[in-house]
This record gives C-alpha cells, sequence and structure tokens, in this order.
C-alpha cells in the first residue's frame, strides 16, 4: 500500500518561496515597440542562447530580448 502524501504551508527542505515576477496575461498580450539594434556577444554566450533556443524550439533572439524586457522591468520597480 502507497504512503499517502501529507501537503503543509511554506517551504520545506532546502526550498524557498520567491516572488511572483511573472507579468500578468494582458501585458503579454499586446507587443511593444521594437527597434532594431547591432550588438556584439561573447562567443559563449551566443552558444548558450542558441542551444537553449533549440531545445525549446524559438529563436534565440527572441529568448535574449525577452531577457532584457525581464531585467528592465525588475530594475524598474
Amino acid at each position: 500500500m502507497k504512503m499517502k502524501t501529507k501537503y503543509t504551508e511554506g517551504p520545506t527542505g532546502k526550498f524557498r518561496i520567491v516572488k511572483d515576477f511573472l507579468p500578468p496575461p494582458e501585458v503579454l498580450a499586446f507587443s511593444p515597440v521594437r527597434v532594431k539594434v547591432t550588438m556584439s556577444l561573447s562567443q559563449s554566450s551566443l552558444d548558450f542562447f542558441k542551444k537553449e533556443a533549440k531545445r525549446y524550439h524559438t529563436p534565440y533572439q527572441k529568448m535574449i530580448r525577452n531577457l532584457l524586457d525581464a531585467y528592465v522591468a525588475r530594475q524598474a520597480l
């Protein structure tokens, strides 16, 4: 017979609860105006984003753009 799972409030073990920082759906529904730029990245950074983009079947430029947008949103608080 399987042991019954007991759920508790709050973190367990070495985990911790982090503040929800994800944008609400209404923010995701609209695309902001985009401006094309040229930038140089280190080879290791570019390799990382290309590898992860391939893994998630998305353009690596989109991942970099989303990372920058998330950083700016956090810093604007």
